[in-house]
C-alpha cells in the first residue's frame, strides 16, 4: 500500500455530541486553506459516535475511551502529528474563507510566537473577545463580580483586552482556545494542554506556560472564524458552571502557590464556591 503523504497542516477538533456543527465544522475547511490538510475528529466518549462513514477522506476519528476534557481530547488528536503547524479547534467552529492561510501568513512575520488566534465572531454577529490578558487577584474578582451588572467596568476591560486597535496583530497574554493555531515545536516544549483541566482555563493555562518558555501568543484580526459558543453544553449548564468555577480555582492557585498565599487561596476557594452557588441555586439541570 502507498503511504498517504504528510499534509501541510492538522486540524483536530474534539467531539462530544457535537453531530449538526461537525458538518458545518468539515464543510468550512476546504476553503480556509489551499494547503493540504488532515482532520483529526477526536470522540471524547458521546453517547452517539460521528458518522466515520460519511466524514471526507482528509478526515478521520480517533475515539477516546473516556471523557478526556478538552485539552486531554486535544491532546490525543495531536499526539502523532507530523506537521509543523497544528489547529486546535472546537467543532462549533466555522472558518472564514482564507483564514487558516491567513494565521499562517502572519504566523511567519513572528518566529518568536507559539499560539495564533483569529478575530472570533460569535453567532449574533458580535466579536467575541478572544484575546485576554492573564486573569490576577484584582482583575480577576472585579471581573467576576462586576461583568454583568457593570460591563464597562475597568477590571473587565482590562482583562478583555478592551480598547486596543481591533484591526493589527498584537502579542496579548492568551487566545481562546476555541480556535487556535499552534507550532508544534512550542507546544512539544510545554508539554501540550494540561490535562487536569476538565473544561475551561486550558487555554489561560496554556498561554502561561508558553510564556514562560519565552513564547508569545499573538492575535490576528485579519482571520475570522465564526462560533456557535456553548453549544454542547447549553443542555447541563450547571455542569459547566461546575467546571468553569473549578478550572478558575485551580489555575489562581497555581499562580499562587507558595505557603504564606494559603489564606488567599482559601479565600478564593469560598468566593468561587459562593459564586457558583448564586448563578446556580433553583437549577435542574
Amino acid at each position: 500500500m502507498t503511504p498517504r503523504p504528510t499534509p501541510d497542516l492538522r486540524i483536530v477538533t474534539v467531539f462530544f455530541n457535537s453531530h449538526d456543527a461537525l458538518k458545518t465544522f468539515l464543510g468550512s475547511v476546504p476553503a480556509a486553506s489551499d494547503r493540504s490538510v488532515e482532520v483529526i475528529v477526536v470522540d471524547n466518549a458521546s453517547t452517539v459516535p460521528p458518522p466515520e462513514a460519511d466524514l471526507p477522506p482528509w478526515a478521520r476519528v480517533i475515539t477516546s475511551r473516556r471523557n478526556c476534557g478538552y485539552g486531554g481530547g486535544a491532546n490525543l488528536g495531536l499526539a502523532d502529528a507530523a506537521t509543523d503547524w497544528v489547529v486546535v479547534a472546537n467543532p462549533d467552529v466555522r472558518f472564514e474563507p482564507g483564514s487558516i492561510d491567513i494565521l499562517l501568513e502572519h504566523a511567519a512575520r513572528w518566529p518568536e510566537a507559539g499560539a495564533f488566534g483569529p478575530a472570533v465572531i460569535e453567532s449574533n454577529g458580535k466579536l467575541y473577545p478572544s484575546a485576554r490578558a492573564f486573569p490576577s487577584i484584582r482583575t480577576g474578582v472585579g471581573h467576576a463580580l462586576l461583568s454583568r451588572l457593570w460591563p464597562s467596568n475597568p477590571w473587565s476591560r482590562a482583562y478583555r483586552q478592551e480598547g486596543r486597535d481591533p484591526s493589527r496583530d498584537r502579542v496579548v497574554d492568551w487566545l481562546s482556545g476555541s480556535c487556535l493555531l499552534l507550532r508544534r515545536s512550542a507546544l512539544a516544549e510545554v508539554g501540550g494542554f494540561d490535562e487536569d483541566y476538565f473544561m475551561f482555563f486550558e487555554d489561560v493555562d496554556l498561554g502561561w506556560r508558553l510564556a514562560e518558555r519565552g513564547w508569545a501568543s499573538v492575535y490576528v484580526p485579519q482571520a475570522r472564524v465564526g462560533h456557535d459558543q456553548g453549544h454542547s453544553w447549553r443542555s447541563r449548564p450547571t455542569a459547566m458552571l461546575r467546571a468553569h468555577h473549578e478550572s478558575a480555582y485551580r489555575y489562581l492557585a497555581q499562580r499562587y502557590p507558595r505557603p504564606y498565599q494559603a489564606p488567599l487561596r482559601l479565600a478564593l476557594r469560598a468566593g468561587l464556591a459562593a459564586r457558583l452557588w448564586w448563578q446556580t441555586r433553583g437549577r435542574e439541570d
